[in-house]
């Protein structure tokens, strides 16, 4: 399995949070869940009606042939190096990430005018992997987004309700 470096990265995406958006997910492409994490996320996208390509492969070495977009939640401590490498790739995506990320600066230089934004109706929940085991984590202390590029949603910013 492919481990991050930093260990406030084991945050693992709910099914919730796919829930959340499987509205504006297409169910005409093949979705690639590119950061493994404990593979359940993978397994919620299929139990929602999607085609998923999810491997326990390095996301910055190895890219799937068949793929229409790429959703998936990335660890926190390489968004950046993340968002580079799928502006460089261009296909579509889906990217939760914490609030501040849209004031970033390499935010502003990777996709001025072009990022759509999916905000969660409350603080969306993680769970996070410590010591191989899965703790609960109810209430989060932060903000996260959906990041939508070349996802053509019907408004720039859609508010979940």
């Amino acid at each position: 399995m492919y481990k991050h470096r930093n260990s406030h990265d084991d945050y693992m995406t709910s099914k919730k949070a796919w829930e959340n958006i499987k509205n504006y997910i297409p169910k005409n492409k093949v979705i690639w869940e590119c950061f493994y994490g404990d593979g359940n996320s993978g397994k919620y996208l299929r139990e929602l009606g999607f085609d998923v390509i999810h491997e326990d492969n390095n996301f910055f070495l190895w890219e799937p042939e068949n793929y229409g977009c790429c959703i998936s939640n990335p660890p926190f401590s390489c968004k950046k190096k993340c968002l580079e490498k799928l502006k460089e790739r261009g296909k579509p995506f889906i990217m939760i990430m914490p609030m501040n990320t849209l004031g970033t600066q390499y935010m502003k230089a990777l996709f001025k005018n072009e990022i759509q934004i999916i905000i969660p109706k409350k603080r969306l929940a993680f769970d996070k992997l410590v010591n191989g085991k899965i703790i609960k984590a109810d209430h989060p202390n932060f903000d996260c987004l959906y990041y939508c590029w070349k996802m053509n949603l019907p408004k720039d910013i859609i508010w979940l309700t």
